[in-house]
C-alpha cells in the first residue's frame, strides 16, 4: 500500500508518503515571509501553497522511488484551517485522486496531530489520554482506539499556542511568538511572578484569556502603556507566563489520569514542541507510571505524515469517502464523542 498524504491547513505545505507502513517521505514547505506581518496572512498563504505543493509531490515521490501510478491511496487535510489554504490541498488531493483513479480520504487535521505518536518508534497504548496544544486548539481527550475519541474538555476562549503567540507579541519578541518565547524563558526564574491560572465550572476545560489579560496588566503597570521592558526583566516575565500555562495544563491532565483508566498519555499539535510542557508531562507518567509518547518536533508541528497515517488508518477500518468531501474551517462541535 502505498499512501500519499496533503497538508496545507496553514503556513506550512507539507507532502508524505507512507509505503508499506514505513514513512519514506515527510517534505515540509514553511512560509517564513509571514513573519514581516507579524501572523499569516491568509491569501499569501494559499498562493504559496499552489506554488509549492506540485514539486513537494515530485520530490516526495523520487524520494521514496516510486511513479505516481504506484499511488494506492490520496489523503488530503480537509480542515479545521485557514479555508482558502485548505481548499488549496484538499482540491490537490481530489484531482489527483481522480486522474490515478484511486480513492481519496479526506482528514481531519486534529485527528492527524491525535494520532501522530504513532509516527514513533514506541507508540502509544489504546486507551491513551491525549492533551491536544496548537495555536488554534487545546483539548483533552480519551483516544479508546482508532474509531472512537472520547473529548473530555477544551479550551472556552484562546488557545495555549493563541496565548504565547499573543503574550509574546505583548512583550515586544515578535513571530512566531512560541519559539521566541521559550528561548526568553529559558533563563528566567518562573516563579518570579505568580500569574492566575482559571478556575472553571468544566473540570477539564481550559481557558487563557484571563491570563493572557493578567500579563498585559502586569506589563502597563511596571512599564506603562508602552510596554518598554528592560531587558534583564523580560526573561522572567517570560517564564513566570509559561509555567502559568504548564500549571493549567498539568493539573487537567493529571486529574484525568487519576479518574480514567488509561494506559498511556500523548501530547501533541505545534506547542507540544516546548520544552517545559514535555517536561511536565513526562514527570506526570514517571509520578503514575504510565508511557509517555511525544512526538518528535517535525510532528509536532503541521505536516503531510500525520495525515498520511491517519488516512491510512480510517481506509484499513473500513471508511470510504467520495470526491465531493467539503473543507471546513473550524472543528465541527459533534467531532468527538462527549462522556456518557
Amino acid at each position: 500500500m502505498n499512501v500519499i498524504g496533503i497538508e496545507s491547513s496553514c503556513d506550512e505545505t507539507s507532502v508524505a508518503v507512507i509505503s508499506n507502513g514505513e514513512l519514506t517521505a515527510n517534505l515540509i514547505a514553511s512560509q517564513d515571509f509571514h513573519v514581516k506581518y507579524g501572523g499569516v496572512v491568509p491569501e499569501l498563504s494559499s498562493r504559496a501553497h499552489l506554488q509549492m505543493v506540485v514539486p513537494l509531490l515530485k520530490d516526495a515521490l523520487k524520494k521514496s522511488g516510486l511513479k505516481i501510478s504506484d499511488i494506492d491511496l490520496v489523503c488530503a487535510t480537509a480542515g479545521p484551517g485557514l479555508i482558502g489554504a485548505v481548499l488549496v490541498g484538499l482540491t490537490f488531493g481530489k484531482s489527483l485522486a481522480y486522474s490515478i483513479d484511486k480513492p481519496l480520504v479526506p482528514v481531519n487535521h486534529i485527528e492527524g496531530h491525535i494520532f501522530s505518536g504513532f509516527l514513533m518508534e514506541e507508540k502509544p497504548e489504546f486507551p491513551y489520554l491525549c492533551l491536544v496544544v496548537s495555536g488554534g486548539h487545546t483539548l483533552l481527550l480519551i483516544v479508546k482506539n482508532d474509531l472512537e475519541i472520547i473529548k473530555l474538555g477544551s479550551t472556552i476562549d484562546d488557545a495555549a499556542g493563541e496565548a504565547f503567540d499573543k503574550v509574546a507579541k505583548m512583550a515586544g519578541l515578535g513571530y512566531p511568538g512560541g519559539p521566541k518565547l521559550q528561548a526568553s524563558a529559558e533563563n528566567g526564574n518562573p516563579k518570579k511572578i505568580i500569574f492566575p491560572v482559571a478556575q472553571l465550572k468544566g473540570e477539564y476545560d481550559f481557558s487563557f484569556s484571563g491570563l493572557k489579560t493578567s500579563v498585559l496588566r502586569y506589563l502597563e503597570q511596571n512599564y506603562g502603556q508602552e510596554r518598554i521592558i528592560p531587558d534583564e526583566d523580560l526573561p522572567d516575565i517570560t517564564a513566570s507566563f509559561q509555567d502559568a500555562v504548564v500549571r493549567a495544563l498539568m493539573k487537567k491532565v493529571e486529574k484525568a489520569v487519576k479518574q480514567n483508566n488509561v494506559k498511556s498519555i500523548s501530547l501533541v499539535g505545534g506547542v507540544a514542541a516546548n520544552k517545559a510542557i514535555r517536561t511536565a508531562i513526562e514527570k506526570i507518567g514517571q509520578k503514575f507510571n504510565k508511557k509517555v509518547v511525544v512526538p518528535d518536533i517535525s510532528y509536532c508541528g503541521d505536516n503531510a505524515a500525520m495525515i498520511a497515517y491517519r488516512g491510512l488508518k480510517l481506509y484499513e477500518n473500513g471508511k470510504r469517502f467520495n470526491l465531493s468531501a467539503n473543507a471546513f474551517p473550524s472543528l465541527p462541535p459533534d467531532t468527538f464523542k462527549s462522556p456518557k
